[in-house]
């Protein structure tokens, strides 16, 4: 019980969680439904349009280009902006997955060349930045979304950096476009550079190329050309090891920026480490250990944790998946709503340039330790 208030003390009203909850409720309503037309459009245009069993184009990229478009041909009622803010801010942590037990299924072979690819882009893009003069949030984004995941990455790391709208949406339009790029034209190149090696082909593109849903199409378009389906099952697992690694790299990235800026203002670069560090990422760790767990006491014939059989956990992790996908969406919708492509424009072309250098890095450092790797004997 709290204590009474002194004599003539003023007192503050308790926020009104009902009052809160309407004031977001009409850009919640609005994301939510730019994210469905988002999903909707990359199925239709991948499987109906394009002819795909499973639509090589991301729905969270889509989710994007919605916004974007909604977002700068109609004039959003103000009564929507808190909505939308928040689900970029809040809805995103309830769309990232993270895997453990995809590192362990993919093993020695290929955690290497990832470790490699993450850092040396990490590195790289950094360092074209500064070349650049690029703003030190926007080389971070790009190099965060280049190394890890795209999109997803991006958007995580923005509000650790307190980055603009805007320049979350130009890194994530950046890492797209060589991303789609690279998505026709990596299974060829793979191709030529590892032949009658799906496992080899499989690494290289799920290194290489930055979104999730570009991995999977461009391993279906090396699977269906060269008759090679296990380079499509190494290109996913490949990947998903991939997103693993934003749990350490995106705090470490927000530390790094935030010694800059306290260094830039103050001349002291001491920062508390555990003050950056997104709490929320400790939850999907946690998610992803109970998952693993989960997995493993069913492959021994028992029960997920003595409470569900196969077919209930099965139903169960792909219900969070699926619902995972549509908030990941959702925060998307939210940064295309919210940034003008003018603003866009005022950023101008050298964080373009930047991507781009780290696209054929990357593509140059996974091609590289393959090569390692097969004269080493590997895989």
């Amino acid at each position: 019980m709290s204590p009474p208030a002194a004599p003539g003390a003023v007192q503050t009203p308790e926020p009104d969680r009902t009052v809160f909850v309407l004031r977001l409720l009409p850009g919640l309503l609005l994301t939510g439904l730019v994210a469905w037309v988002g999903l909707w459009a990359s199925q239709w245009l991948g499987e109906t349009v394009l002819g795909f069993e499973k639509t090589p184009i991301s729905g969270i990229m889509m989710a994007i280009v919605v916004g974007l478009a909604v977002g700068n041909l109609v004039r959003l009622p103000a009564a929507t902006l808190p909505g939308v803010r928040f689900t970029l801010k809040r809805v995103l942590r309830l769309g990232i997955r993270l895997g453990l037990d995809d590192v362990l299924r993919l093993g020695v072979l290929g955690v290497p060349l990832i470790l490699l690819c993450v850092v040396g882009a990490l590195v790289v893009t950094r360092w074209l930045g500064a070349r650049l003069h690029l703003p030190a949030r926007m080389s971070t984004l790009i190099a965060v979304g280049t190394s890890i995941c795209g999109a997803t990455a991006i958007v995580a790391a923005g509000p650790a950096i307190e980055a603009e709208e805007q320049e979350i949406t130009y890194a994530v339009a950046n890492i797209t476009i060589f991303g789609i790029i690279a998505m026709f034209l990596y299974p060829y190149l793979a191709q030529m550079l590892f032949p009658a090696n799906p496992t080899y082909a499989g690494l290289f593109l799920g290194t290489s190329i930055h979104e999730t849903a570009q991995v999977a199409g461009g391993g279906l378009i090396y699977a269906e050309l060269f008759d090679a389906p296990a380079a499509l099952d190494t290109a996913t697992i490949t990947k998903l090891v991939r997103n693993v690694f934003m749990a350490g790299v995106i705090p470490l990235m927000a530390y790094q920026y935030s010694r800059r800026q306290a260094a830039e203002s103050t001349g002291d670069a001491r920062v508390r480490f555990w003050r950056l560090f997104p709490v929320f990422i400790l939850g999907f760790l946690g998610m992803a250990v109970i998952r693993t767990l989960g997995d493993t006491t069913l492959e021994s014939g028992d029960a997920a944790f003595g409470l569900w059989d196969a077919g209930t956990w099965d139903g169960l992790v792909s219900g969070i998946k699926t619902w995972a996908e549509r908030f990941l969406a959702m925060a998307m919708a939210g940064v295309g709503l919210g940034t003008s492509f003018r603003q866009i424009r005022a950023l101008g072309l050298r964080p373009f340039y930047a991507g781009l250098g780290a696209a054929i890095v990357v593509g140059v450092l996974s091609a590289a330790g393959i090569a390692v790797l097969g004269l080493l004997g590997v895989g």
